[in-house]
């Protein structure tokens, strides 16, 4: 079969913050990127991420900016609650899409944005990160070769400090779907369902707790039990809450995956790099405008999602992912990126979490998008 052509790609970043701006200083060093366009509605933030990485146009508005005829891929990398206008114009328009999870905050506007993504036949994927980590890569191919057999239970457990949902509730008064599940669980659970493909869950009967992040609107925890259409079982568990000084700069996760013939023990809690100091650690995760409010003497090395920096450059799963896009797009090479209907999965799945949780009943699946909603408010 002939190579694909070569096309240089013309990108349109849309939202400069934490995330927005180490994808397009990656771009920015990619030699398939010809053009990069930014948008953020602070100026200072995007005016300032052109300087750093001598991007071609910024603009307040998004449609000014899918407008221009160099455009040909878009990363929506705003805030979780509005990612559904900038997609839904980047497919308008045919454009290769990097959407950050989850595809949209309301499964109604997440069935609509997956429906319109379908119907034009773009290539849109969902920023799952932690696909690109070399651990869970060999652990998917050893579940691909069939290392243990036919999977029959599964435990996954997440451990974060409160440091995320505070900064993320914080700048927003529409937190009523910004739980422990839809904004942070989602990752767990795309990667075990990841593991466990070709399992299809049916059921989930969850419970939740909000002791101590309550008075942000949110959850601390929630646990649950999926029963998935083969009759496996899995336990999905994820507490957001531990205290700040917790040493996980973000994510601790320990999975457990037990077959018919073996079992595969995944233990990525980062507590084998420890770094203990008399001088304050910085706070991991810190977007602008967040305080940890307590200093940090302990951290667990190499916790922080995207990867870490060395000599001014992020080198870590983030990089693997964000050049691995390139190549897909640049090249038309096959990558582990989460789909967008792996992206709309996700986002029903843990809402049914959490509505099981506010019953006290189990749920099944897949919920109703509509009928979701109208329960969950």
């Amino acid at each position: 079969m002939p190579k694909p052509e070569k096309k240089d790609i013309g990108l349109a970043v849309i939202g400069c913050g934490t995330i927005g701006r180490i994808r397009a200083k990656l771009a920015q060093d990619y030699p398939g990127v010809g053009w990069i366009g930014l948008c953020d509605l602070k100026s200072d933030l995007g005016k300032k991420l052109k300087d750093d990485i001598d991007a071609d146009f910024f603009s307040n508005d998004f449609k000014e900016l899918l407008a221009r005829p160099e455009v040909t891929a878009v990363i929506v990398a705003t805030d979780e609650n509005f990612h559904t206008a900038p997609t839904l114009a980047a497919i308008e328009r045919g454009h290769d899409l990097f959407i950050e999870k989850p595809l949209a905050t309301d499964a109604i506007e997440s069935a609509r944005v997956l429906q319109a993504i379908e119907a034009a036949g773009v290539d849109a994927v969902i920023g799952y990160t932690q696909r690109f980590r070399r651990r869970f890569l060999a652990v998917k191919e050893r579940l691909i070769t069939g290392q243990i057999g036919d999977v029959h239970s599964v435990v996954t457990r997440a451990f974060m400090n409160r440091m995320v949902p505070i900064a993320t509730v914080q700048r927003t008064q529409e937190r009523a779907t910004l739980t422990p599940m839809v904004v942070s669980g989602t990752h767990s659970l795309d990667m075990s369902l990841w593991l466990m493909e070709g399992k299809t869950p049916v059921s989930v009967f969850a419970n939740s707790t909000d002791k101590v992040l309550g008075e942000w609107g949110t959850k601390d925890s929630t646990f649950g039990i999926f029963t998935m259409d083969d009759g496996a079982i899995w336990s999905m568990n994820i507490s957001w809450s531990l205290p700040v000084v917790w040493p996980g700069a973000v994510y601790g996760i320990e999975i457990g995956i037990v077959g018919d013939k073996g079992v595969i023990d995944i233990e990525d809690t980062h507590r084998d790099l420890v770094l203990a100091s008399d001088v304050a650690q910085g706070a991991g995760y810190s977007p602008d405008g967040f305080s940890p409010g307590a200093p940090r003497h302990v951290d667990f090395l190499t916790s922080y999602p995207p990867g870490d920096l060395h000599d001014g450059q992020l080198w870590g799963p983030m990089r693997e992912e964000t050049n691995a896009w390139f190549q897909r797009i640049y090249q038309g090479q096959s990558t582990p990126h989460a789909s967008a209907a792996d992206g709309h999965r996700n986002l029903l799945l843990t809402m049914a979490m959490d509505l099981s949780a506010a019953r006290g009943e189990p749920v099944s699946l897949p919920p109703d998008p509509e009928e979701l909603m109208a329960a969950l408010r």
